[in-house]
Formats: structure tokens, C-alpha cells, sequence
């Protein structure tokens, strides 16, 4: 699959944190879609942790390829980059990560702070849950009555989000289906019902399906 029909990411905002020699460390991660996003996060961050040491970050955005981070008074190289380095080494974009540090009096060295950062950075990851999305198409697909059923026979061959339907004088289904499978729905769709439906591509989008074995109706 092409890297464009892909789109690694954070699910949600998440912490984690553990304890090495004394000092605390305590990783926050979030998705952010703008840099204005990112930064916000960061400062809300390091107004909760105002008494903290350390107050380190790093962030990566799709658009433009913007990446930033800062060691905020540790060593150069022992913690922004490191951070910087699990988001890039794990693939996933619009996201930020700021490793807090409360220190607990014992030096850890270099390596030791690259290391804590790293760990730090990968559990709020992890919490945050890494999620992998796929571009889909969006599209309306109207016919009459007697033909939807045959349309949704058709479309339980595919992954597809229905987003809702409309009842009017014909039957209007909101859908996304997997943009590689698109062309595929359409075929399939026009020979069952013999050319009757109407499929309007609307736009495109990036979305999942929790459950591949059925359709996902969206909450929206």
C-alpha cells in the first residue's frame, strides 16, 4: 500500500510515568494537528509541572514537516532529541510528546538520561495508543427502494464507515470505503443494479475500522 494512503498517529491523549534513581519522569503525549496545537499542549504541560526541573519536548507534524524539540536544560542531546527519536523511529506524525523530570539528586549521565527520556517518551506513546489510519473515499450512493437492498448485499463484501442514511423518495447513504476499494464498490454496485445508482464521491478522508468484519457506524 502506498505511504499516502497511510496515516500513523495518537488516538488520544495519555500519561505515563516511573521512577529512576530518585528522579521522576513523567510522560504526556497527545495528537496535534497544528503546531499552534502542539504548543498549547506544551504549555499547559509545563504550567501543571511549573516546580518540575525539566519540562522537555518534542514534536513532529505531518504538514510541512515540522519537527521541533528542546532539552530544556539537560545536557545537549540527552532528552528533546532522544523523545524526537521515539516518534520518528515508531512512525507517527501530528503528535507530541513532553517528558517531565522532577530530580531526585542523583546524576544519571549521559546515557542514562537518554535512556530515562527514550522510556519516558515510549510509555506515553504507547498509552496514548498508536493508531494507524487509511485513506477512504467519501461518497453518497442514492437509489430507490427496491434496489437498496441489494446495494447493502453488495457493500458487506467491503470495509466501509456508514456516516447515515436518508429515507426521501429514494435512499441516500452517507458512506467511506477504503479509497483502494472504491473503484471496486462502484462496479460492483452499477451491475447489481443495473446501472440505477447514483454514486457521487464527495471528498476523502483518513479513517479505521475497529471491527473488520462488519460496517462501523460513526457517532457523529
Amino acid at each position: 500500500m502506498a505511504s499516502d494512503e497511510l496515516y500513523i498517529t495518537l488516538e488520544r491523549e495519555a500519561s505515563a510515568s516511573f521512577v529512576e534513581k530518585k528522579s521522576e519522569f513523567i510522560g504526556y503525549a497527545a495528537p496535534c494537528k497544528t503546531e499552534e496545537d502542539a504548543l498549547a499542549f506544551i504549555a499547559r504541560i509545563r504550567k501543571k509541572h511549573a516546580d518540575a526541573r525539566h519540562n522537555v519536548y518534542a514534536y513532529m507534524l505531518k504538514e510541512n514537516n515540522i519537527a521541533r524539540f528542546t532539552d530544556d536544560g539537560e545536557p545537549q542531546g540527552t532528552a528533546g532529541l532522544p523523545v524526537l527519536d521515539i516518534i520518528r523511529k515508531t512512525g507517527f506524525t501530528d503528535a507530541c510528546i513532553v517528558v517531565t523530570r522532577y530530580f531526585g539528586g542523583v546524576l544519571l549521565g549521559t546515557g542514562g538520561l537518554v535512556r530515562a527520556y527514550s522510556h519516558a517518551a515510549k510509555l506515553a506513546a504507547e498509552e496514548a495508543h498508536i493508531i494507524t489510519y487509511e485513506r477512504f473515499a467519501v461518497c453518497d450512493i442514492i437509489c430507490d427502494y427496491a434496489d437498496y437492498d441489494k446495494i447493502r448485499s453488495g457493500q458487506a463484501l467491503y470495509g466501509i464507515v456508514v456516516d447515515g442514511v436518508e429515507y426521501a423518495q429514494d435512499v441516500t447513504q452517507h458512506i467511506a470505503i477504503r479509497a483502494s476499494e472504491y473503484n471496486d464498490m462502484c462496479l460492483a454496485l452499477t451491475e447489481l443494479t443495473n446501472g440505477a445508482v447514483l454514486i457521487e464521491r464527495t471528498g476523502d478522508r483518513y479513517d479505521y475500522l475497529k471491527n473488520e468484519s462488519s460496517c462501523r457506524k460513526t457517532s457523529d
